[in-house]
C-alpha cells in the first residue's frame, strides 16, 4: 500500500526515472546497507541524467541536426588533412564565446559536414543553442516565407542560435535576391554569434557563385573578421570505399556532400 502511494506521488511530481527504478534501487539499498541519504541520492542523480538527456535529445531534434554525428567518431588517420589539434581546440567551444566564426573548406567528402555536425552537438551538450542548415534549404525556406509575408519572423530563426551551421555554401550558384538574404544573415550575426560554414569554394570564388563580387566582398569581410579556417585536403571517404569495393571510382555529384563532406 505504502509503495502504491509513493508510485502515484512520484507520478504527479513527474519524477519518471525514479518512478521507473525505484524498486530496483530499493534492493540494492538493502544489499548494499545504503544510508537514507545515499539512496535519495542515487535516486536523484539518475532523475537528473535522465532529464538532461531528454532535454539534449529534444533540442537536438530543434537544431534540425540532419544525422547523429559525433566528434569522437572522426577518422582522422584516414583523413590526414585535418588538422586534430585545430579540431580538438574548436571541441572547447571557446570559439562561441568569442562569437568566433568557423569555415571548414575542401573538397566533397573529407568530413566538413562531420565535423560540423560534431561542434554543433558539442555546443548543444555544453548547453548552448545550435541550429543546423544547407544554403540550399535556408533560401527555399526565406523564399517561402517571403511568399506568406513571414520573411522578418523566419529570417530571425537563423540569427537567433549562438551557433548557426551553414552547410554546403557554393554548391549551388544563388541569385542576387538570395545572395542579399545571405549578407543580412552574415551582418545581424555579426559578433553576434557564431556561424559555422561548410564550402566546397575557396573564399576566391565566392564571387562566381554569388553572382557579385562586391557582395562577395561585403560577406567575407564580416565571415572573416573573428574567424578560424580550416582547409582539409584529402580523398573523399565515398570515393575510398568504392576503390575498396573494387568499383569504378566516379565523380561526385556537385550536391553530393551533405552526409560526409
Amino acid at each position: 500500500m505504502k509503495m502504491d502511494i509513493v508510485r502515484e506521488h512520484l507520478e504527479e511530481l513527474g519524477l519518471s526515472e525514479v518512478l521507473r527504478v525505484l524498486e530496483s534501487r530499493l534492493e540494492q539499498a538493502a544489499k548494499g546497507d545504503w544510508s537514507y541519504l545515499e539512496l535519495v541520492e542515487r535516486l536523484l542523480t539518475e532523475e537528473v541524467a535522465a532529464r538532461r538527456e531528454r532535454s539534449l535529445q529534444t533540442r537536438t531534434r530543434l537544431a534540425r541536426i540532419p544525422v547523429l554525428k559525433h566528434l569522437e567518431d572522426f577518422d582522422f588517420d584516414a583523413q590526414p588533412g585535418v588538422d586534430r589539434q585545430q579540431i580538438h581546440e574548436l571541441a572547447t567551444l571557446t570559439f562561441l564565446d568569442r562569437r568566433d566564426n568557423v569555415c571548414f573548406l575542401g573538397p566533397p567528402g573529407v568530413g566538413k559536414s562531420h565535423l560540423a555536425i560534431g561542434l554543433a552537438l558539442r555546443a548543444l551538450e555544453e548547453g548552448y543553442t545550435a541550429y543546423f542548415t544547407t544554403l540550399d534549404r535556408l533560401v527555399q525556406d526565406l523564399r517561402q516565407a517571403q511568399e506568406r509575408g513571414t520573411w522578418e519572423k523566419r529570417l530571425r530563426v537563423y540569427v537567433k542560435p549562438r551557433l548557426l551551421v551553414l552547410d554546403e555554401i557554393g554548391y549551388l550558384p544563388l541569385d542576387r535576391e538570395a545572395g542579399n538574404w545571405l549578407f543580412q544573415l552574415v551582418s545581424r550575426r555579426y559578433e553576434q554569434g557564431s556561424t559555422l560554414l561548410t564550402s566546397n569554394k575557396s573564399y576566391g570564388d565566392w564571387g562566381t557563385f554569388l553572382g557579385d563580387p562586391v557582395l562577395a566582398t561585403a560577406i567575407l569581410d564580416r565571415l572573416l573578421h573573428h574567424s578560424v579556417t580550416v582547409n582539409i585536403r584529402g580523398e573523399s571517404y565515398r570515393l575510398r570505399n568504392r576503390r575498396k569495393a573494387g568499383m569504378a571510382t566516379v565523380p561526385p555529384h556537385p550536391t553530393d556532400g551533405g552526409d560526409a563532406g
